[in-house]
């Protein structure tokens, strides 16, 4: 099989696929032995990231793996194309998210003390049902309550590849401008 070759049948499956696939995923897709090793679709897709640099779409790398997806500069105008307008998020659902991320694990009334006030239900379900973040056990106190972190979901839709990507807590004042930074992400 030549580059060439390669190189279509991985955009191909980028594009159809319609979510984020890994380096592994990748290599599923050929015979038994005949995959590419992680080194070559590494240079594959890094070739392909390069192609698609400073049009409509680019390839992005995020938690999960590689997706094609709209650029940010042109998102306004693609997502006209939908009916639906993009879910707008309550600044203590995003406060709330912005804990977890940056404190994870921690619990509902850890997060309550920080915020000095209640965390509703309803933004715990959110959160959930969202999939952006999930219980990662419960914490060795009476009651045993629930500690909270995020998922490879949180990581995919904010475009992060990982933790270590958020903006330094230094370089934020507070907790409403770190749910500002979410929320701009949030409608790109």
């Amino acid at each position: 099989m030549t580059p060439e070759e390669l190189k279509a049948i991985v955009e191909g499956a980028l594009f159809a696929a319609g979510r984020a696939l890994s380096i592994e995923q990748l290599q599923a897709l050929f015979e038994e032995g005949r995959a590419p090793d992680a080194g070559s679709l590494r240079a594959i897709l890094n070739a392909l990231q390069s192609d698609y640099s400073g049009r409509g779409v680019q390839l992005q790398q995020v938690s999960s793996g590689w997706r094609f997806q709209v650029c940010s500069d042109v998102g306004p105008w693609v997502s006209r194309l939908w009916e639906e307008r993009p879910q707008r998020y309550s600044r203590a659902l995003l406060e709330t998210l912005a804990l977890i991320a940056y404190r994870q694990p921690i619990t509902r009334s850890e997060i309550e003390d920080i915020r000095g006030v209640t965390v509703s239900t309803q933004i715990v379900k959110t959160l959930l049902e969202r999939e952006w973040i999930r219980v990662a056990g419960h914490k060795e106190v009476p009651g045993r309550p629930a500690l909270f972190a995020t998922t490879k979901t949180f990581l995919d839709d904010f475009n992060l590849q990982s933790l270590a990507d958020l903006p330094a807590l230094a370089d934020i004042r507070d907790l409403s401008e770190i749910a500002a930074e979410l929320e701009n992400v949030t409608h790109e």
